[in-house]
C-alpha cells in the first residue's frame, strides 16, 4: 500500500518465500552434486586444484557482484527463459523472481559445496573400505554409505547458505526487484519484491511511520535468520548424537 496505515510484509514474505525455494532448487542440485565429484571421484590434477580454487574464492566475492552476473546473464541475455515468454507469460526485461532466485541460488553455490566438502571429509574412510572391500562400486559406497552419514552436515551448510541468500539486498536491487507492489508473485514469472527489499525502501521515505514499519520487518527478518541458523545447530548436533 502507498499509506503507511494499511502497508503491510505479506507481499515481501511471499516473494522471499518464492526466491528461498528457487535458489535452493538450483543450488543444492548442484552444489551436492559438484561436492560428491570433487571428493569422491576427481583424480588429483591441476585442472581440479584450480577448480577448487576458483570456488573457494567464489565464496568470498561479494553479492554486488553476483547481482551484475544476475543482472547480465539472467535478465538480459535468457530473457526468454526468465521473462517466461517460452512458456505463455511474460514479464518486462525478464526482471522476475526467476531471474532473483537464480542469481541468489549461483550465489549460494560456492558455500553449498563447501560445506558439502566438508561434510564428505568428515566421513570416517573405514566406511568406504567397507564398502568397497564387500564388492559394491565406487558409487554404490557413496550412495549406501557416505551420503548417509554425510547429510546432517550437507543439510547444515545448506541451511546456512539458504540464511545468507534471504538477507541480502544488493543482488535483489541490481536484478529488479520492485520497491512497491501490491500483488504477491503467484508464479516464478511475477514481478516481486523481498523483505530486504521492502525495509530498504522504506527507510528512504521521509515520513517517521514508514520507518516504524521498517523497524517491524527488520524484526521478523531477523527472528527469520535466527530461526535458520537455530535449525541448523538443532540439526547439526541431532545427527552428531546419533552417529556417535
Amino acid at each position: 500500500s502507498s499509506t503507511p496505515e494499511i502497508a503491510g510484509i505479506s507481499t515481501a514474505i511471499l516473494g522471499s518465500l518464492w526466491l528461498v525455494l528457487i535458489a535452493a532448487l538450483f543450488a543444492v542440485p548442484v552444489g551436492v552434486g559438484a561436492a560428491i565429484y570433487l571428493e569422491e571421484f576427481a583424480r588429483p590434477n591441476r585442472l581440479n586444484d584450480i577448480l577448487q580454487t576458483n570456488i573457494n574464492n567464489l565464496a568470498g566475492v561479494p553479492s554486488i557482484i553476483y547481482g551484475m552476473l544476475g543482472l547480465a546473464v539472467f535478465v538480459r541475455v535468457l530473457e526468454p527463459i526468465t521473462s517466461g515468454s517460452l512458456f505463455g507469460d511474460f514479464a518486462p526485461n525478464g526482471r522476475t523472481v526467476m531471474s532473483a532466485g537464480l542469481t541468489l541460488g549461483v550465489m549460494s553455490l560456492p558455500v553449498v559445496i563447501i560445506s558439502s566438502q566438508e561434510a564428505l571429509r568428515a566421513v570416517p574412510s573405514s566406511l568406504r573400505q567397507a564398502g568397497m572391500g564387500l564388492g559394491a562400486t565406487r558409487w554404490q559406497t557413496v550412495r549406501s554409505q557416505v551420503l548417509p552419514v554425510a547429510v546432517p552436515g550437507i543439510m547444515t551448510g545448506t541451511i546456512l547458505a539458504v540464511a545468507r541468500a534471504i538477507g541480502e539486498t544488493a543482488p535483489l536491487i541490481l536484478v529488479g526487484a520492485a520497491g512497491f507492489i501490491t500483488v504477491a508473485p503467484s508464479d516464478p514469472f511475477s514481478q516481486f519484491t523481498a523483505l530486504p527489499i521492502q525495509i530498504f525502501q522504506w527507510t528512504s521515505l521521509p515520513q517517521p511511520e514508514w520507518r516504524n514499519l521498517a523497524s517491524a520487518a527488520s524484526l521478523v527478518l531477523l527472528i527469520l535468520l535466527l530461526a535458520l541458523n537455530a535449525a541448523a545447530v538443532i540439526l547439526r548436533n541431532r545427527y552428531s548424537r546419533r552417529l556417535t
